[in-house]
């Protein structure tokens, strides 16, 4: 038994070791600052293409924009070709980057405009810099009577979901529907090494699938909302205990939505973390409270990124 207890110890101990210290930083602050909150954020593996949703300050909103890094600069926002009338969030985009995965409540019958439960849909381009062409209904057995959300695919073409119907342990799980033969299969709730009877989404997959990086809220480990946990592949196949990112990135705050490019090596993700009041200024005019309330990290919904590796 102790011999068990120090191996997992050693495991803990690397995988704690190998996770950034570096301090989290606002991502493209300048660029979003006006926008009442935002979350979701997918890019390109060179950085230069980013997509994100934009919501109402109580989430009644939800649409999807982007902007691309062109001679120097970011363009001006805009809301993307497929999005602007149903709600649309979680974009992600394929290693090709010609097809581009988000969540949404549009109809799945074009005759209609009645909103539905929301489900995973997909647009696509013959190249980058072709127009998105109609978004495709991914259908059964991926989508359901219930809501899926937070889509995410590997290198094998394997899609990590967050479903709350059935199969799942507790409330929300994370799904994982294998690509076998040009096909899905019926997606199934990850280990409860991952899941459990409370609620876990937004997962991150590594394109090897050699580790997740998903959001457990009010979970065991965490800072008492939504925390980034990871869980990493073990040698038989099998997903290891998912353990907190830690104070480093995670605060008491919702922390969620993460996303890595591993390409550059960067954790990007969501955050409600809120600064406000941790300096106790007077303040002489209504301009100098406005700018405080107003400041990047207010509580509202803001995208971060941080230097990542577990190598």
């Amino acid at each position: 038994m102790k011999k068990i207890f120090f191996v997992l110890f050693l495991l803990s101990f690397q995988l704690h070791a190998q996770l950034p210290t570096t301090k989290v930083m606002s991502f493209q602050e300048n660029l979003i600052f006006d926008l009442p909150s935002v979350r979701d954020l997918a890019m390109s593996k060179k950085g230069d293409e980013i997509y994100f949703t934009v919501q109402g300050y109580q989430g009644e909103l939800s649409t999807i924009v982007y902007s691309k890094f062109i001679q120097g600069k970011w363009n001006t926002l805009a809301i993307a070709s497929f999005s602007g009338k149903y709600d649309d969030l979680e974009p992600f985009l394929s290693n090709d980057e010609l097809r581009l995965y988000f969540a949404s409540n549009r109809p799945t019958n074009v005759s209609t405009d009645t909103l539905v439960d929301f489900d995973i849909w997909y647009v696509e381009r013959k190249s980058i810099h072709d127009p998105w062409l109609r978004p495709i209904n991914m259908g059964a057995p991926v989508n359901t009577s219930q809501d899926e959300f937070y889509p995410c695919i590997t290198l094998s073409g394997n899609l990590y979901f967050t479903g709350g119907g059935e199969g799942t342990k507790g409330k929300d799980d994370i799904f994982m529907s294998e690509w076998v033969n040009g096909k899905f299969t019926v997606p199934v709730s990850l280990d409860t090494t991952i899941n459990s009877e409370g609620y876990e989404f937004n997962a991150f997959i590594a394109p090897d699938e050699s580790y997740l990086l998903f959001t457990g809220y009010n979970r065991t480990g965490g800072q008492g909302s939504g925390d980034l946990f990871i869980s990493k592949k073990m040698e038989d196949g099998k997903w290891g205990q998912a353990e907190s990112l830690g104070t480093e990135i995670n605060s008491k705050q919702m922390d969620y939505c993460p996303f890595v490019n591993t390409t550059t090596n960067e954790l990007f993700f969501t955050s409600k973390r809120n600064s406000l009041g941790a300096r106790k200024n007077e303040f002489k005019n209504l301009n100098q409270l406005l700018k405080e309330m107003n400041s990047f990290s207010n509580g509202l919904s803001r995208l971060y990124r941080t230097p990542f590796s577990i190598d």
